[in-house]
């Protein structure tokens, strides 16, 4: 499925986003390989124009600049990666509450993230904090072969049916090889833990991303970046002024950049422990 037949699905008569957030307790949904993700069920014209308009005035009238992180931002049925008490702002120019304590970005935030990784087709990607599912969705829109983490298992259920209803090749870590994805998606693999450990039998990563601010950069997140990776993570304590800063691997070292102030919730399990 390309992107731009993402987009013609995104036509049809009427809206049918994900249920609300199931209960604390509540069983995943039964595994399903890549192969089995279908067409979504198509959107509201009304939604797909909330979308253009998201794209349009606070991404590329900022300085989102990429074409294919535009396009990704305009594939990508954002109102399906929330729940229902947040359908209303799905689009609105700031962050939602998905339960337990998380949230899902601003959509520019999001996209700021995804431009800055320069995430190219059959890159391996490591997201830390699946959460709603959003970013995942977005980087496999892009191509890329995803492997992400969420140590809430309940949240993690969520986006595993959040992401195979958007029509996405999702693929649970004991189910093993994605096989062949849809055309234009990345597969995304899916694990329940602690992303301080990373997914060490999947490295080396070409890209890795946090989606939770630790006090510190992950020392394992480092040794499975590729040489000519690019790390991203929101750095900085709960009560800090947090940054998003970007490391670079090189043959003889690394680089790192300050990009812009932001405000993540933190990192939970043994990145606290320090």
């Amino acid at each position: 499925m390309t992107l731009t037949l993402l987009l013609a699905l995104a036509c049809g008569p009427s809206p049918q986003p994900p249920g609300p957030l199931p209960s604390p307790g509540a069983a995943s949904p039964s595994p399903a390989s890549a192969a089995d993700a279908v067409p979504p069920p198509p959107e509201d014209p009304h939604t797909v124009d909330a979308r253009r308009r998201m794209v349009e005035q606070q991404l590329a009238a900022r300085d989102i600049t990429d074409p294919a992180v535009l396009a990704a931002m305009q594939a990508v049925p954002r109102q399906r990666f929330v729940p229902e008490a947040s359908w209303s702002v799905a689009y609105h120019d700031g962050a939602a509450a998905i339960g337990w304590g998380q949230t899902i970005s601003q959509p520019y935030i999001v996209a700021f993230m995804t431009q800055a990784l320069q995430v190219e087709p059959g890159m391996k990607v490591l997201e830390i904090g699946t959460g709603s599912g959003y970013q995942a969705a977005v980087l496999s829109a892009l191509g890329a072969h995803v492997y992400s983490i969420e140590i809430v298992p309940e949240l993690a259920a969520w986006a595993d049916g959040a992401l195979r209803a958007a029509g996405f090749p999702v693929v649970q870590s004991s189910e093993g090889s994605a096989g062949a994805p849809l055309p234009g998606l990345g597969p995304v693999h899916l694990r329940t833990g602690d992303g301080y450990l990373g997914w060490p039998e999947a490295a080396p990563f070409d890209r890795i991303l946090l989606t939770a601010a630790p006090d510190h950069v992950p020392p394992p997140l480092r040794d499975q970046l590729a040489v000519g990776g690019l790390l991203l993570l929101p750095l900085g304590g709960e009560t800090e002024v947090q940054e998003l800063v970007r490391l670079e691997r090189g043959a003889r070292g690394w680089r790192e950049e300050r990009l812009l102030p932001v405000r993540f919730v933190p990192m939970t399990g043994q990145a606290q422990q320090r």
